[in-house]
């Protein structure tokens, strides 16, 4: 069991689920665009508390989308369904779809653990590894074997991560003397060194300061043009500037609101997500 690295299609024992071209359309007169993830009917529980209603949206591929709502919403438990974080709660139980590739990612046959590999996550603190700047970068290379030009793929990386220049020359320090921008920067070319297809982010820029959080903000829109982002965040004038759709999650686990971000902060069609944009409550 697998990911075929040059596809990306979720392998099984059996066969290898071929790509889709699952498409939806944008807006009356634009081209239709590709869809990355696909959530049907998903529910989420932990215990007998429902964490998750009835999801359904199409996160499409190669743009930013954002997860925008109150505390205890359900936004980061659907971050964390995406790539199957929440096997790793005992209580938690999910229902429904969910597809990346058109394979659904919770069928018996995917193995997580590849999974992770196409499907890659920066969490809100920044948590380097113990070791050095080139090590915590090669890491998920050298676990899944792939030590050809590790060098070049960590330089890379780096660069990437708009952490090069600052850091090229002391690669064999340790990655706990950057700072705290530097450091989440450093989590971001860790998890792009194994070239995923969708990058997760959990409120990457929530611990950081101004400046640290201006220079994440113009990185996820760079990291766009190469993969799909995920960005889960509090700060709505975040999701207006770096994202191309945002959903609107609210009390209760529901999804009430997905579109494009222009329309959502412009002109939202639910009483309840203006509200919430406008500030009267959340």
């Amino acid at each position: 069991m697998g990911l075929d690295a040059p596809t990306g299609s979720l392998q099984t024992t059996d066969e290898t689920v071929a790509e889709p071209e699952s498409t939806t359309e944008t807006r009356a007169g634009t081209e239709p665009e590709s869809i990355a993830l696909e959530a049907r009917d998903l529910d989420v529980y932990y215990g007998d508390d429902q964490a998750l209603q009835s999801i359904d949206m199409e996160i499409p591929e190669g743009e930013v989308t954002a997860l925008i709502g109150p505390s205890g919403c359900g936004k980061s438990t659907f971050l964390r369904c995406i790539n199957r974080m929440n096997d790793l709660i005992d209580i938690a139980r999910v229902d429904g779809d969910l597809h990346f590739n058109g394979k659904n990612v919770y069928d018996d046959d995917v193995d997580p653990v590849a999974l992770r590999r196409k499907i890659g996550m920066v969490f809100q603190k920044p948590n380097p590894f113990p070791k050095s700047i080139r090590d915590n970068v090669a890491f998920g290379l050298r676990v899944q074997g792939r030590d050809e030009n590790v060098d070049a793929k960590v330089e890379q990386a780096l660069e990437r991560a708009a952490l090069l220049e600052e850091v090229e020359d002391q690669l064999d320090s340790s990655g706990l003397d950057l700072s705290g921008g530097q450091q989440q920067r450093l989590c971001i070319a860790r998890a792009i060194a194994p070239d995923p297809e969708v990058l997760l982010m959990d409120e990457p820029a929530s611990a950081l300061d101004p400046i640290a959080t201006a220079k994440i903000e113009e990185l996820i829109e760079e990291l766009s043009e190469e993969y799909t982002v995920v960005v889960v965040t509090h700060n709505m004038q975040q999701a207006a500037r770096i994202s191309d759709k945002t959903a609107v999650f609210l009390t209760g686990g529901e999804l009430v609101e997905f579109d494009d971000t222009e329309k959502i902060f412009e002109n939202p069609e639910h009483d309840r997500v203006e509200d919430y944009i406008t500030g009267k409550f959340g």
